[in-house]
């Protein structure tokens, strides 16, 4: 990681310079990872300085680990493409995808409290079969 000191109108500013394996190490995905992303328009894709090395930088960290927040929140990749382009001032627009997704996951959660209870019936007639008689969830799965 390089970092440097730049002078802009008399501010100095840091500007910290980093590999694709660094990004990629910082936000806790793999390079690949960054690759896609880039493939697919979530993350800008840097030039390539004299050099020849793709130089990344701290929006850049920034950027790939609102992707890594909003997939741990569920939201999906198009999902987070259109939070991107969104500002701080644009919260009914966020709040209408944050919606959206609660919907989502409380369907869900209630597919899984079926299927939890489907399961619970099951285990429930292997348990209280007759040892003569064949597995109540393998013939289950053969229907």
């Amino acid at each position: 990681m390089v970092i440097e000191d730049q002078v802009s109108t008399g501010i100095q500013k840091r500007k910290c310079e980093m590999t694709i394996s660094q990004l990629a190490n910082s936000a806790g995905v793999k390079t690949d990872t960054v690759r896609y992303y880039h493939r697919i328009g979530l993350l800008r894709t840097p030039q390539r300085p004299g050099r020849g090395f793709r130089s990344y930088d701290e929006d850049d960290v920034s950027h790939l680990r609102f992707i890594r927040h909003g997939q741990n929140l569920g939201f999906t990749l198009n999902e987070i493409a259109a939070l991107l382009q969104l500002t701080s001032a644009d919260c009914t627009e966020a709040e209408s995808i944050a919606k959206e997704r609660l919907l989502n996951v409380r369907a869900k959660i209630e597919d899984l409290r079926r299927l939890e209870a489907a399961l619970e019936q099951t285990v429930a007639q292997c348990s209280r079969r007759d040892a003569s008689a064949g597995c109540p969830l393998i013939a289950a799965l053969f229907e």
